[in-house]
């Protein structure tokens, strides 16, 4: 291929420049500017393609990359731009194959292999490659190349990082330790100030000394990295876990009370202090003794005193109490939720149904409510307090939900009907309607049911979702189709195949089991195969 001469050259740096910026309709210009005096440069020709492709001009793309392929067989700037194009395309394997060839063409061109590949061109090419490779879960050659990567540039921190990570999901961190190990010897001047990246970098590090189960280790690792790190955070939260696993149970509980002190909301580090207090193992209460049920009462009671906005301290004895300490625990916890109106209470609690008894009892508490509430306003008959006008709607709700649960639809129906003629435009109350409809086998009135709430909130994309797959399920695909493109892109000429490119694998899925119950066995296997790919 015949080289350019000085002017155009420069110009097709510019070309490249404008690409990395995403100025593509300037280097569009400039790429016509060269081929209006060299019509046949092979590399110039490619780059047009790929300011097509940038444009929505997939055809023009394809043709003029591989015209300028056909004038410049050899040139590894055409492969690349080739493989970039695939790729735009989601075909990886053909865009691996074009990376390759690039790179083989371009080791070729020289008998000094290592000065060839120095050149920001080269180095691209098999960055590209190398980050292919592993979205195409081929680990060993990801190695490979970033091992090719790290010995052509040792001072880039991204390359030893990249080679750490390659032996990491290869199940060998015992490598990507020694790598970062080796990266950190070669560091002259180690930041005074915290650095984030190489702050992250660190716990990475101490992650993968985890994983290897040397615990002792990668708690005095961190010990020696505290000053370089920024997130101080993980870095309490990683010494409060090793110093529980190594059976340090007092300096674990401080720790984990620092932590409580840091985010009182936060369910782990409250129960981690009471794994480091020995009073519990994570079994729940049947695994506790009454003396160690009472201390993790009082425990909590008093977290509840110091962090008195805190829902975890209240909500997490109802998992420990029994017998009257639950009742009075949940009495107190419910009354308040329901007084607030918060309508993920039933979804909070109903992980205590696994016990039957507290399943009960919180039926009991709640059916006493809903009779004092008729009654006197209040959520019991003293009269003393009148709660909210609200209170009685949240009630009815919690208690649609609780039959629903039970699979006692009649009653469940009942009353989510009485909520909705409290407060006909709470859309929560709709879905969960259309929920114990589903649940009953009624799916069209399910599907009514989600649509009026669809229709009483137009902008939410996720009541828009369950109203498409409540629609699929009744069988009614041309209304799911028209429904579901309300908020598909509007740019692209098939606005239902926005949804298979953002995987989401529950529309093919749910599409696929209609398609199955409607006797459609081909259209069901097109379903699947989109997820399978």
């Amino acid at each position: 291929m015949r080289e350019l001469p000085q002017k155009e050259a420069n110009l097709f740096k510019q070309i490249l420049k404008c690409y990395e910026n995403k100025q593509y309709k300037k280097g569009f210009k400039g790429a016509e500017q060269i081929l209006k005096k060299f019509p046949e440069h092979g590399e110039t020709l490619a780059l047009k393609g790929l300011f097509f492709n940038h444009m929505d001009k997939k055809d023009e793309a394809y043709e003029f990359v591989k015209k300028g392929l056909r004038h410049d067989l050899k040139s590894h700037i055409c492969w690349h731009v080739f493989g970039l194009l695939y790729r735009s395309d989601k075909n990886y394997e053909e865009a691996m194959k074009c990376y390759k060839n690039a790179l083989n063409i371009d080791k070729a061109s020289t008998m000094d292999f290592l000065f060839d590949f120095i050149n920001w061109e080269n180095l691209q090419i098999m960055r590209d490659y190398s980050l292919l490779q592993i979205h195409m879960r081929h680990y060993e050659a990801f190695v490979d190349t970033r091992h090719q990567l790290l010995e052509l540039r040792p001072q880039n921190r991204q390359f030893w990082i990249g080679l750490a990570i390659g032996y990491h999901m290869l199940g060998k961190p015992d490598l990507g330790i020694k790598v970062l190990t080796a990266y950190e010897e070669t560091l002259k001047d180690v930041p005074s100030k915290p650095d984030y990246e190489h702050s992250e970098m660190l716990l990475y590090h101490n992650t993968m000394l985890e994983e290897t189960g040397d615990i002792q280790g990668a708690l005095e690792h961190l010990d020696s990295i505290e000053s370089h790190v920024s997130d101080r955070k993980a870095l309490m939260e990683k010494r409060a876990k090793f110093l529980i696993a190594l059976g340090r149970s007092d300096d674990a509980e401080e720790a984990y009370r620092a932590l409580i002190q840091h985010n009182p909301d936060n369910f782990a580090y409250i129960e981690g202090l009471t794994k480091s207090m020995g009073l519990a193992n994570g079994e729940g209460a049947k695994a506790l003794s009454a003396e160690n049920e009472s201390k993790l009462l009082t425990m909590f009671t008093e977290l509840q005193d110091q962090y008195p906005r805190s829902n975890a301290a209240k909500r997490l004895p109802l998992r420990y109490a029994t017998g009257e300490s639950f009742v009075k625990t949940a009495d107190e916890y419910l009354r308040s939720m329901l007084r607030k109106g918060v309508p993920s209470l039933f979804v909070n609690i109903k992980t205590l149904y696994a016990n039957k008894e507290k399943e009960a009892a919180v039926e009991t508490l709640v059916l006493g409510y809903l009779a004092a509430l008729e009654k006197s306003k209040g959520f019991d008959n003293s009269g003393s307090v009148v709660e909210p006008p609200t209170a009685l709607l949240w009630t009815l709700y919690f208690l649609a939900q609780h039959y629903d649960f039970k699979r006692q639809s009649e009653k469940a129906l009942g009353l989510i009907d009485r909520a909705i003629e409290h407060t006909p435009t709470l859309v929560e109350l709709y879905m969960t309607k259309g929920r114990i409809l589903k649940h009953a086998g009624n799916y069209v009135e399910a599907m009514d049911s989600l649509n009026e709430a669809r229709e009483l909130d137009l902008q939410d994309r996720f009541i828009n979702s369950k109203c498409v797959k409540y629609m699929i399920r009744a069988d009614k695909m041309s209304e799911a189709e028209k429904t579901a493109v309300m908020f598909a892109r509007a740019d692209i000429a098939d606005p239902l195949n926005d949804l298979v490119e953002m995987q989401a694998t529950w529309f093919s899925l749910e599409c696929g089991e209609s398609n199955i119950r409607q006797g459609q066995i081909g259209r069901a296997l097109k379903r699947f195969h989109q997820v399978e790919k």
